[in-house]
């Protein structure tokens, strides 16, 4: 695997993240055990300017206004929709050039969905780089450059967000996974 010209393969965690790449895992996986606060500061671990986190923790609680209402709050008492928000704003507190989302969408309320894929949506506006693994594929290949449709571990259709949202092929693929 090769990141930004370096072989990321195989390497520990902590310099995948210092080459610029951050995960937002599925299932969320906040430290519960810590608040708000904390788990964004895990985030930044690495990062030494405390005054440039100081700043990027009150652009997440901009970002993310119930964050902020709940800042002091343990993680593992958020709602599913808070505790994703919370994976991600902790991911971009590393300030990554590739944000890695593992199904983001994975059991939330139809509503809350709604809002993580608009957060998807304008964190992609505001110039982020997502590679966005997601079997909500109607919601996903809207926002998608490009986008890969996979059966069985193999890729099956190629395109972009668009041509895959028009294509038949990959119309019954999607409609078949929703009867399962």
């Amino acid at each position: 695997i090769v990141f930004d010209g370096a072989d990321i393969a195989g390497r520990a965690p902590h310099a995948i993240v210092g080459r610029g790449v951050a995960l937002v895992p599925e299932n969320r996986l906040v430290f519960p055990g810590m608040s708000v606060l904390e788990n964004l500061l895990a985030g930044a671990y690495q990062r030494g300017d405390k005054k440039a986190v100081a700043e990027d923790v009150e652009r997440m609680f901009g970002r993310f206004p119930r964050l902020k209402e709940r800042a002091a709050q343990l993680a593992g008492t958020l709602s599913g929709g808070e505790q994703q928000m919370l994976a991600v704003a902790r991911a971009l507190m590393s300030r990554p050039k590739l944000l890695l989302m593992d199904e983001p969408s994975l059991g939330l309320a139809p509503l809350v969905v709604e809002e993580i894929f608009r957060i998807v949506a304008d964190l992609h506006k505001d110039g982020a780089t997502i590679f966005l693994v997601e079997q909500n594929a109607f919601h996903a290949l809207k926002l998608a450059h490009r986008g890969y449709v996979m059966v069985n571990g193999r890729i099956t259709l190629s395109g972009s967000g668009r041509e895959l949202l028009a294509n038949p092929q990959a119309s019954l693929l999607f409609h078949w996974k929703s009867l399962r």
